[in-house]
Order: C-alpha cells, then structure tokens, then sequence
C-alpha cells in the first residue's frame, strides 16, 4: 500500500467516526503502526488536509427547533469576507462560498424561535448580505466520502478475514 492509499484509508476511517476510533484501532485495519498513524494525522493537520473534529448535533433535540438555510447574494469581491463575517452571527452553525451564480453564500443556521430567525436574518443583512431566500431544513446527512479509501478497508477487511 503506497502513502496515498494509507492517509486515504485514515480519512476514510476518521469520517466514520473520529471520536471512537484510535491510532491502534485504524493501524490494524489497514495494517501499519500506530506511530504511523498518528504522524501521518499530524501532518494532515498542519497541512490543513484534516481542519478539525466536529460532533453532528441533532438541532431539535438539544433545543433549537428552527434549523434554516439562508441562500444569499454577496458583491463578488466581497463574497469572501461577508462569508467570514456571516460566521460571528450568533446562530450561524455553518457557511459556504459558491462560486457560480448570483445567490453565492449559502448559510446555515438555528434558532429557537421565529423572533431568533428574524435576529440572523437582519444581521446578515447589517452586514452587507443580501437575503435572496431561506428554507427551513427537516434532516441532515452526512457519510464519507467513499473515495478516501473505503475501497482500501474493504479489501484490507476481506483479506484478513481470510
């Protein structure tokens, strides 16, 4: 198995659950050392491959029942720096430049009731945003991305299952 194929395999195994997983757990399965492991993660992370671990969080349950997208329409050379900015309104979970289109920010967020709503959406207007629409989200999900080695675990499993 060449380097790519191994930080692929840790990737892989990190978007399934990096919190329950360890060095040795992901060493064995792909068959290398667990100081392995844990330099190849160290690298990804000062190279800004991995940015960061993040918990999904079930909005409802914890008590923010309002779960919205805001679609927004940002002037082109200021797209980047009002996305940055959308992310100090309290309620702002996430943010996203796209780079097609006029509605070229899209961001997501919760509140826990309509007065809540109202508060982000006339701050992201403050800050130079233009609201074009929001949509009220039911359901999230996430898997990983299967290009980043579930090929390479499998066939490692199935091998070793042997």
């Amino acid at each position: 198995m060449n380097g790519d194929d191994v930080n692929r395999a840790i990737l892989f195994l990190l978007q399934r659950d990096a919190r329950r997983i360890t060095p040795q757990e992901i060493g064995e399965r792909i068959g290398v050392s667990a100081s392995t492991i844990r330099r190849r993660i160290e690298t990804m992370e000062d190279e800004g491959i991995i940015r960061g671990y993040y918990p999904s969080i079930d909005y409802d349950e914890a008590g923010f029942q309002l779960h919205l997208l805001f679609i927004c329409r940002a002037p082109g050379l200021s797209r980047e720096t009002l996305a940055s900015d959308a992310r100090t309104v309290r309620g702002v979970v996430s943010v996203r430049e796209v780079l097609n289109g006029s509605d070229n920010v899209q961001i997501e967020a919760v509140g826990t009731d309509t007065d809540d709503i109202a508060r982000i959406n006339d701050e992201l207007s403050d800050l130079g945003l233009t609201v074009v629409n929001s949509k009220l989200i039911k359901s999230t999900f996430v898997q990983p991305f299967d290009h980043f080695g579930e090929r390479i675990v499998r066939k490692l499993d199935d091998e070793s299952s042997r």
